[in-house]
């Protein structure tokens, strides 16, 4: 894969939200990861209904994995939840065990690390920040973006990730669905035909989409 490339390209740059905390979860994430680093920290120099103290980290740009993200010190007015999380793809079975382990300390398991239907080592982890990964054995399958952002409908939204994910693509340009997988009947509490899985491009950038029960 072109990391290069992706971050050059990368138009949708997703935004973690934090109270206080975007600065060392960033140093964190550039430490465990390759090709990883911090690209530019912002302070707040003006007040806002954050509180922040005026010249503290208002805003703070990463990559990881070559990958762009930005980290928000908003305040405690919202909470990472796992409705999205974040695809790491591996070539190796070894690659998914040394990832996991980084991201395992303070953090909570959300899917044990194990071989399932669909992957011979996955595993899913919502880390010491609140942030949902999952980490994924995909072998030989070629890779053009290494991280890919999942949308999970559940509650009164699940159902809608199809009506969703045509929206978006019909929304931005460069945009396309490249495959939806169902769940069948015998997947119960998921509802047979929803959407178990879809990968969609949105301005080039690969995302994923999923209907969830839970």
């Amino acid at each position: 894969m072109n990391n290069e490339m992706v971050t050059k390209n990368q138009t949708v740059v997703p935004c973690l939200w934090f109270d206080s905390g975007a600065e060392e979860a960033a140093r964190f994430y550039t430490s465990i990861f390759p090709d990883s680093k911090i690209t530019e920290v912002v302070p707040y120099n003006v007040d806002t209904p954050s509180n922040k103290p005026i010249g503290s980290a208002m805003t703070v740009e990463f990559e990881i994995f070559g990958y762009k993200f930005l980290g928000l010190n908003g305040g405690p007015y919202f909470k990472p939840n796992p409705s999205i999380s974040f695809h790491i793809k591996c070539g190796t079975k070894d690659e998914v065990d040394a990832i996991w382990q980084k991201l395992s300390p303070g953090g909570n398991v959300l899917m044990p690390l194990d071989k399932y239907p669909f992957s011979e080592r996955y595993g899913w982890i919502q880390d010491t920040y609140g942030f949902s990964w999952q980490i994924i054995f995909v072998g030989d399958i070629k890779m053009s973006q290494k991280i890919t952002p999942v949308l999970m409908f559940v509650g009164k939204m699940c159902g809608k990730a199809e009506e969703a994910i045509k929206f978006y693509t019909s929304v931005f340009k460069n945009s396309k669905i490249e495959n939806i997988f169902r769940y069948n009947k015998d997947e119960k509490p998921n509802k047979e035909g929803g959407v178990k899985y879809a990968g969609f491009d949105l301005f080039n950038q690969k995302f994923g989409a999923t209907d969830g029960a839970g």
